[in-house]
């Protein structure tokens, strides 16, 4: 039967909207971490403020918790190592961090249409996208990606602590509290030390 085009029939594929968050920019050790999230359906109701700077650590761990249990819910993590934050820079290692939490997402399953992304910078990936500062305070899925990459983070640190116990990694997660400053001054630094950070670039001379 010729003359009639051919057409060919796809299953359509349910792109969603991620929100994405990094925790880590700032500490002296460890490193940077990001988070990308999806909401699946719309059944995941929660209530009250989901900032992760000014939740507890036990109420970050309760939400994590709720999120993990959620079908609703998925997300992927980005990890960059403090070597790769020394050789490139914290920004550019932070966008890394994200790409690799998006492309983990990915490998889940997931396909992603739409990135939101806490802050002022967009990602090499081939998708919509838009910048929004102080996305973790506005924007629900930066929140609850947040909350994810913060608690990823800090256990890590709690686990490498186990590692260099004289740092107190458990206690401040790599940032510059005067505890943390003054065990670099007195042992110098560890493999988990940012060398390209001024504080711990003198503790070196």
């Amino acid at each position: 039967m010729g003359g009639y085009p051919t057409i060919e029939v796809h299953m359509a594929k349910k792109f969603l909207v991620a929100g994405i968050d990094e925790v880590g920019r700032g500490p002296l050790a460890g490193p940077v971490v990001a988070a990308a999230l999806v909401l699946k359906d719309s059944s995941l109701s929660l209530r009250g403020s989901f900032d992760s700077k000014r939740l507890s650590e036990r109420a970050r761990e309760e939400l994590y918790a709720v999120l993990k249990a959620h079908p609703g819910v998925e997300w992927g993590i980005g990890m960059v190592s403090e070597r790769v934050i020394d050789r490139v820079n914290i920004r550019n290692a932070t966008r890394l961090a994200m790409e690799k939490a998006v492309r983990n997402l990915e490998k889940k399953g997931v396909g992603v249409g739409e990135l939101i992304i806490d802050g002022n910078m967009l990602l090499s990936l081939p998708c919509k996208q838009r910048a929004v500062p102080h996305g973790d305070d506005t924007v629900p899925l930066c929140m609850l990606a947040s909350i994810v990459a913060k608690v990823e983070r800090d256990r890590l640190m709690r686990r490498l602590h186990q590692k260099y116990p004289k740092y107190g990694f458990d206690r401040h997660k790599g940032y510059g509290t005067r505890y943390h400053m003054e065990a670099l001054k007195k042992y110098g630094p560890c493999p988990l030390h940012r060398k390209s950070f001024a504080p711990v670039a003198r503790s070196l001379n």
